[in-house]
């Protein structure tokens, strides 16, 4: 395959490179860049490496105009370039400041060096001088984002949700996908459902796209094969994808409701989790009644229960002891679990039993939530006092309406005795 890359290799002093940021041409943060997964020990490790003259790799840099400005995007080595950044304190990076430990002299102490005391000593033209090997790169952006999947195979290779951001960092759907799961990343962490390490490299995103990609999908999908698809083509239109982010968020809302001890169970496991995402989907969209608070107990309970009852199978499979028969259920649930987890079949089992599980708990809304103007004339003529449910206010023909004395979305009937006129103040109040 032919691509347009040019290479220009050089090197470049921290003092440039720190100028070149301060003048906004050095962008650590291109579409295509992961978010950082260096710790902070791995930041003073590397500005210490500095400071002794070890040679450190090399960064690549995409080199373009922006605006008649010339521009770097960073490739490779933004870490690097960051820990530079955060030691010094530089506008942007003043809150994440670091010390490290070293010495500058054969006969001086191991102390601790921060880059105030740095300067104070006069030490900074040890970091400023220092030049850095560079790969200064122009072309085609497709090839360079070939470019930064291949250099970010090795060392902490690209996650596949990583190589999806890098790919398809334009898509619409990534996008949203990604405004989405940064306002649900404490619930994935309160809830075990992802740890800071998996948050870190994107995991969040990349089950917050599994979500929005099922529901486009009305069901499972085949998580190695569909989000490519869905994420680079554009299978899903505008409107649906509004609808689908919309979904997924309220969706996660509601089981935020239903099962506040989720991280006690099993389904705080993302595979597990996807499963009873779609579930819960399921009963709502067929307007099943999920905010009864004693039924959400109830399924909460069963949720633990099974959730418990597959832990022991495991732990019984462990010593080679049979499963016995009524842990029918457990061993078939575990079974999913074992193998090609993100596969169709496999979820579609899942799903089918824990529909067995709690599918029957929930009673489902009344299809009709308008009432009909029939039964606006027979409530209206039924009522002697023709007066406001809430206030009292008297009414007339032209200014009452009716509401369900049992909330519709409660399992309220839209029927005659399950109906209040009120008057529109009152009504649109309640909200």
């Amino acid at each position: 395959m032919i691509n347009t890359l040019n290479f220009e290799y050089g090197d470049k002093t921290i003092q440039e490179l720190v100028l070149l940021f301060n003048n906004h041409q050095l962008n650590l943060e291109p579409g295509f860049q992961r978010d950082s997964v260096w710790t902070i020990n791995d930041r003073k490790k590397f500005i210490e490496s500095i400071f002794q003259n070890y040679p450190i790799p090399s960064i690549f840099l995409y080199k373009r105009s922006d605006n008649g400005k010339l521009t770097y995007d960073v490739i490779d080595g933004k870490q690097r370039l960051e820990s530079i950044l955060m030691f010094q304190g530089v506008t942007g990076f003043k809150g994440m400041r670091f010390s490290i430990k070293s010495r500058f002299g054969p006969l001086d102490e191991v102390i601790e060096w921060s880059w105030k005391r740095v300067q104070q000593k006069g030490h900074e033209h040890k970091l400023m001088s220092y030049k850095i090997q560079t790969v200064d790169i122009s072309g085609e952006l497709s090839d360079i984002v070939d470019l930064f999947v291949r250099i970010n195979s090795t060392g902490k290779r690209l996650t596949g949700a990583e190589k999806r951001h890098a790919r398809f960092f334009f898509s619409p759907f990534l996008k949203q996908a990604s405004k989405l799961a940064l306002r649900e990343k404490e619930f994935f962490l309160k809830n075990r459902i992802l740890s800071p390490s998996q948050i870190s490299r994107m995991k969040h995103v990349e089950l917050v796209c599994e979500l929005i990609a099922s529901i486009h999908s009305e069901g499972p999908i085949n998580k190695k094969t569909a989000l490519d698809s869905i994420i680079g083509g554009q299978s899903i239109n505008a409107i649906s994808l509004k609808r689908c982010v919309g979904e997924c968020h309220r969706i996660l809302n509601i089981i935020r409701k239903m099962f506040p001890a989720l991280h006690t169970t099993r389904f705080a496991h993302s595979v597990d989790f996807y499963s009873l995402f779609l579930l819960v989907w399921q009963l709502d969209k067929s307007r099943c009644i999920l905010t009864n608070p004693r039924r959400n107990r109830q399924a909460q309970v069963l949720l633990t229960w099974l959730s418990n009852g597959v832990d022991t199978v495991r732990q019984q499979l462990k010593r080679t002891e049979a499963i016995k028969p009524e842990q029918r259920l457990f061993g078939d649930y575990f079974l999913t679990i074992q193998a090609q987890t993100d596969y169709i079949p496999q979820r579609k089992k899942r799903g089918e039993i824990l529909g067995q599980v709690l599918g029957g708990l929930f009673e489902k809304k009344d299809a009709h939530r308008s009432f009909t103007i029939e039964q606006r004339r027979l409530i209206w003529h039924s009522d002697e006092l023709k007066k406001c449910a809430k206030c009292g206010e008297r009414l007339t023909w032209n200014n009452f309406t009716i509401d369900h004395i049992r909330p519709h979305s409660r399992g309220g009937k839209t029927s005659m005795d399950n109906a209040k006129i009120m008057c529109r103040q009152c009504n649109s109040k309640k909200g």
